[in-house]
């Protein structure tokens, strides 16, 4: 078997590596240890290999390839799926690489069996998370043409908003943001986007569209802003709990969080909105827990030598990570993170429910592999829809 055109390994050569002192001052976001005390020391393969889904995703890779290059000598082998998250969990799935640094739609969809994982010869995959990049300066949202009188989502009803052909996960997105404002797509008119966010940007620009799910940092976000018509990010309230819990019961992978930076984003204002994790770092449940444990270790004890070496990248701070989150952590990620004092009992309980939300998605799908149907989509739907029905587990796509 050939990786990625480097022969696979025959035997594994290890190096140790002597720890990276971790800064721990400050205070804790989103786990409920108030410091942590690293373990020192870890052991990888001198090659270890990743996929990235996107540039952002790939330049951040790099990075921390570089670190651990420098500091133990560990070639990290990254390859570019050029914005196609089917592509790096196909990889995964073959072992062509060890980990996969993708986005909602390579983990979330892939673990829930859904879109592309939909398909009979795919399924619901039994992804696990490593650690993910829970803090960096990119905001998703709706980004409204600047000429429509437009300042609340809730002026949306009539107004033309990107459907993305191609991202179906993206509509998902979209989706939340309307339902926070107490809408669905039925209110607004669905424009087809054959691409990504830069093309509906431009679509925007050109008078096609008024408004489309992007982030800050988009490709043509720059332009998009400088352009004819403009646009602004209409804001998320914090305290509309309401609203809040309509965005939810669409995408609970979304988390409120003030807008840093980006195009058409005053830094001197308060801007609340909501982003998730990206990129997220995945193994498979089947993945080595050792490897997994080292991998996870590395990220946290090397971070001093990759945090500020390219856009974003800070986010991978082990203080910003969100421990309840939508993925269940790897067995080997749960053992350092327990020594490194950081596990609590509560993250433990969430991530048995996750485990036990894939282990009912598998067995349904197994269930109705025996059976065959000939209408797989439908039937699959609604067996996937009643599984988590019965199991108690919140429905989502």
């Amino acid at each position: 078997m050939e990786r990625l055109g480097i022969p696979a390994w025959t035997r594994r050569r290890f190096v140790a590596v002597s720890g990276v002192a971790l800064a721990t001052g400050g205070v804790w976001q989103r786990a409920t240890a108030q410091s942590a005390t690293p373990v020192a020391g870890f052991e990888l393969p001198e090659e270890v290999f990743w996929a990235a889904y996107s540039g952002l995703a790939y330049d951040q890779a790099v990075a921390i390839g570089d670190a651990l290059q420098e500091a133990a000598g560990v070639t990290l082998h990254v390859h570019p799926t050029l914005g196609d998250e089917f592509t790096g969990e196909l990889l995964l799935r073959r072992d062509a690489v060890d980990f996969v640094a993708t986005a909602v739609g390579g983990s979330i969809a892939a673990q829930e069996g859904v879109f592309h994982f939909a398909s009979k010869d795919w399924g619901p995959q039994k992804v696990r998370l490593l650690l993910a990049n829970s803090a960096e300066p990119i905001h998703y949202g709706i980004a409204v043409a600047g000429d429509l009188g437009v300042t609340s989502l809730a002026d949306l009803p009539g107004k033309r908003v990107a459907w993305y052909l191609d991202y179906p996960v993206v509509n998902v997105n979209t989706e939340a943001y309307l339902a926070y404002a107490g809408l669905t797509w039925d209110d607004v008119e669905r424009v087809n986007v054959e691409g990504f966010f830069d093309v509906a940007l431009q679509a925007l620009q050109d008078g096609d569209l008024d408004a489309a799910f992007a982030s800050t940092v988009s490709e043509g976000i720059d332009e998009a802003a400088a352009g004819p018509r403009g646009f602004l990010w209409p804001a998320i309230d914090p305290q509309n709990a309401e609203g809040l819990a309509r965005m939810a019961d669409v995408a609970p992978y979304f988390v409120i969080k003030d807008v840093p930076e980006g195009a058409a984003v005053d830094p001197t204002k308060v801007q609340p909105g909501a982003h998730y994790p990206y990129p997220i770092l995945i193994a498979l449940q089947r993945t080595d827990h050792d490897l997994v444990y080292n991998m996870t270790k590395a990220l946290v004890e090397l971070y001093p030598l990759y945090q500020d070496k390219v856009l974003g990248i800070d986010g991978w701070n082990i203080e910003d990570q969100y421990l309840e989150w939508f993925i269940p952590y790897h067995d080997g990620t749960v053992t350092y993170l327990t020594e490194l004092g950081v596990w609590t009992d509560e993250a433990q309980a969430h991530n048995d429910q996750l485990l036990a939300r894939q282990e009912a998605l598998a067995a349904a799908w197994e269930a109705l592999q025996a059976e065959n149907p000939d209408d797989w989509e439908s039937a699959w739907a609604e067996r996937r829809r009643q599984a988590l029905q019965d199991g108690g587990f919140q429905v989502i796509f």
